[in-house]
């Protein structure tokens, strides 16, 4: 991206809502400072059972979501949110378990951060996920076998049938779309798509990858298009079978 595209994704950040779901007073007081530091419009809610309201009513683009909330925990919130929305998640949570952060990205988060943390760390990665979301696109449209994408509109099709994709699938399936030859290792696909690494990333692409699996069966059944290359990563399967 050239510096007057980043220039205008950076005016296009300022003002954006942030909506952060958290119980922990004090958390939810210094993410919402450091968040109106950066230029962000910030609400905060200390109850999962309230978010979807606020999503609908007054659409955030983005969510800072914690697992461990009162009055509904925030895996079914995510889970909830991703059945009326694509809208940027990033899991926060307290436990240290794989299993409970690779769960919240297969309901759909596009990103976790573990507690303790620090508060820039947390601003760096609402600006990483929305610039990705903001970035602008070439009026092109990319294909191979039955799949499709649509960069100006964001969109994507299996067997000429659309597919609700969520960022982080949009962008993995975007990058492979891209040099659908190319056999893929998990560290680049977290570099491509997230536009950082870090330790234990790389592992919770599967889970990305499966998701996007599962909904591109859902139009092409019986079709295997994204390959798994053991030891190596992933490859788009031009043959399908």
């Amino acid at each position: 991206m050239g510096a007057r595209e980043l220039n205008a994704v950076r005016r296009q950040m300022m003002s954006m809502r942030v909506l952060v779901v958290e119980d922990e007073i004090k958390i939810a007081e210094v993410l919402k400072d450091y968040l109106v530091s950066s230029g962000y419009e910030v609400a905060c809610l200390d109850r999962g059972d309230l978010v979807l309201t606020h999503v609908k009513v007054y659409q955030p683009d983005i969510i800072l979501l914690d697992i461990m909330i009162p009055g509904r925990n925030g895996l079914d919130v995510c889970r909830a949110i991703r059945e009326l929305s694509s809208v940027p998640i990033i899991m926060i949570t307290a436990r240290v378990e794989e299993m409970d952060r690779l769960l919240g990205l297969e309901l759909g988060a596009d990103d976790y951060i573990c507690k303790p943390f620090s508060p820039r760390e947390v601003v760096a990665r609402v600006n990483a996920v929305l610039r990705r979301a903001l970035s602008p696109v070439l009026k092109k449209t990319l294909r191979f076998f039955d799949l499709e994408i649509v960069e100006e509109s964001r969109r994507a099709f299996a067997g000429g049938a659309e597919l609700r994709l969520t960022p982080c699938e949009y962008n993995l399936l975007k990058v492979m779309l891209a040099s659908p030859e190319r056999i893929f290792s998990r560290n680049e696909l977290v570099n491509a798509v997230q536009g950082y690494d870090f330790e234990g990333y790389d592992r919770t692409i599967d889970s990305h990858i499966k998701n996007l699996r599962k909904k591109i069966a859902g139009r092409l059944p019986d079709k295997e298009i994204i390959r798994t290359i053991y030891g190596v990563g992933y490859k788009l399967n031009s043959g399908g079978d």
